[in-house]
This record gives structure tokens, sequence and C-alpha cells, in this order.
């Protein structure tokens, strides 16, 4: 290596050395990948390509994947293959049960968006009406957690019911064919279960209970990349102040990158809250009692606090 290419390289070196612990891990960063499913601030975010103007400047590209659910989201999230993604109030319990090396990164409240559909003609009128019937939703989503305090406001317990663990496109056509006696889902398979199933509302989970959506990121990415961690965060929270003022455009968004239909879109729009905020006690203590009904339950390994996995932004 010639004299002047060494100095060069040793400059280069000393540079990078002379930075804070934090800067050099942002420095070393290419890439960040996000995590997202059919609805929600991400898929907004991806439209608008706002976190790619954000990172452009800085050298970073943005890379998105699609999950149909939030367990397989997480198990991404976990293995280190996704950075960043968004998720219901049942999936991160899951994971954090088993060790996943997972973070609460930012909370969302939840409204009208999920609820539990039976078929219209169903002589299913009332939640009592569930015992023994086969109801579908995802193992270790959301729409188990509205099924567990459904069953459990009604004075029903879970072994009341024969539960079918389908991930929402395969428990969409058994619900349509009858496969199942009632389907727990979220939007925009709830608006599809509604508008285009034959679907008739028999619970909405705003009715029930108290629930949230979470950003959730890999562990060691939030303790390694702080500082890119705040600016998606900062990101998500701007997106979505814009997302809350702005539905019609938000459908149209949703449609476009999801290819579900405008009218689908625009019903789960119009009912969806959007404001990203973060990690608040009230939502720790409202996660932490979703969490001890599941170990209470026997649905997870271990009982879990949920307060150990809230990440907390280093004070620079």
């Amino acid at each position: 290596m010639k004299r002047r290419e060494f100095l060069k390289l040793s400059a280069g070196v000393a540079a990078v050395a002379a930075l804070s612990p934090s800067a050099r891990a942002q420095a070393n960063v290419k890439q960040i990948r996000i995590g997202y499913q059919k609805n929600g601030v991400l898929v907004i975010a991806l439209q608008q390509a706002v976190l790619e103007k954000q990172f452009a400047p800085q050298g970073i590209d943005v890379k998105w994947f699609e999950f149909s659910s939030g367990p397989p989201l997480l198990e991404a999230i976990n293995a280190g293959s996704v950075d960043y993604g968004a998720v219901g109030d049942t999936p991160p319990i899951f994971a954090q049960s088993a060790g996943a090396a997972i973070v609460y990164a930012a909370g969302q409240p939840v409204t009208n968006g999920q609820g539990i559909l039976v078929p219209a003609g169903s002589a299913i009128r009332t939640v009592a009406d569930l015992k023994d019937k086969r109801i579908g939703f995802t193992r270790g989503s959301s729409a188990h957690n509205v099924v567990i305090q459904t069953l459990e406001k009604a004075g029903l317990s879970y072994a009341d019911i024969t539960p079918v663990y389908l991930a929402p496109p395969d428990a969409g056509p058994a619900f349509a064919n009858g496969s199942i006696d009632a389907w727990a889902i979220w939007d925009p398979y709830y608006a599809i279960g509604e508008t285009k199933q034959g679907g008739r509302v028999l619970v909405n989970a705003s009715e029930i209970t108290k629930s949230n959506s979470f950003y959730i990121a890999n562990r060691d990415f939030a303790r390694s990349r702080g500082p890119i961690l705040q600016q998606i965060i900062d990101v998500t929270a701007s997106t979505a102040k814009w997302a809350e003022a702005h539905r019609d455009a938000v459908a149209k968004s949703l449609s476009a990158v999801t290819g579900i239909a405008l009218d689908i879109q625009t019903v789960a729009a119009n009912r969806s809250s959007f404001a990203v905020g973060p990690i608040t006690e009230d939502i720790i203590v409202t996660q932490q009692g979703v969490a001890d009904r599941f170990f209470k339950l026997g649905l997870i390994p271990r009982p879990v606090v949920v307060r150990d996995a809230v990440w907390k932004p280093v004070q620079t």
C-alpha cells in the first residue's frame, strides 16, 4: 500500500474512532428494514416514502417486508431480519414470554378496527351463544386477546369454545364457507368480512376492552442504533399526525399499497386511530393485564414483565 493511501485510510479510521459510540453505530448503518401489515401508519409511510426521504441524505436505504399478521413479523424482528414493525397488543406478549429479542418502541390506541364477526344468518346473537362454537383467529394475535376478554365478560371460559387457529388469508375463506362459526379479526380483513363475506358484527373490540397496538424494534438494533430508531419513531409519529387529518388520502394510500379495494380501506381508515406516542405508564399497566391473563390461562410458557421490554432512549 502506498504511503498516501495508508495515511488516508488511517485518517478515516481515526475519524470514526473519534466519534461517540452512538455516532459510530449510526455511521455503520447502511439499511433499515421495516415490517408492515395491510393497515396502519407504516403503510402510509411506505406509500409516501417518508422514511426514504429521512434517511437518504444519511446514505441509509429502507427496505420493506409485508406480513399477514403480527406473530410472524415478530419472529422476523427476533431473528434480526427486520428492525422495526407494527403489531397488535398480543404478539409482543407471546414473543417476550418466549425470550424474543424485542422492545416496545412506541404505542398507539386501538379503536373500532377489530372485533368478532358471525355470518349474517347465524343463530349466534349474543356472546353467550358462542359456547361450543368454532371461533377462527390467529394464535398470539390481538384477535386472540379480543376472544379471551369477550368470553370473560360473558362469563364463559376459553374451554367453552373451540379455537381454530388461522392466519387472516385462510380465515377469510373459512368464514365465508362456514368452516368456522365466528371470526375474530382486525381491519382491513374485518371490513372485508363485513362488506364482502356476509359478516355481521357480534362484538366490536372497543366495547369489550381498552387496547393498544405497538411499534416494536429488535432489541439489539435499539441498543446499538438508538439515534436511528428515534428518527424512525419520529417519522412514524409525524406520519400518524398527518393521517389523523387526511383520512380520504389515507384510504387511497392503503389501497394503493395493499391492493385492497378503496371502499374497504375507506371503512378501515375512517374508524382507525393513528396517533403514535411513547409507551406511557397507562399503556404498560394495560398491556401487563393482557400478559397476566394469557399466563393465567396457560397460553404462554412463563410470565412476563412488560416494563422490562420497554425501550428507553439514551439521553445525551
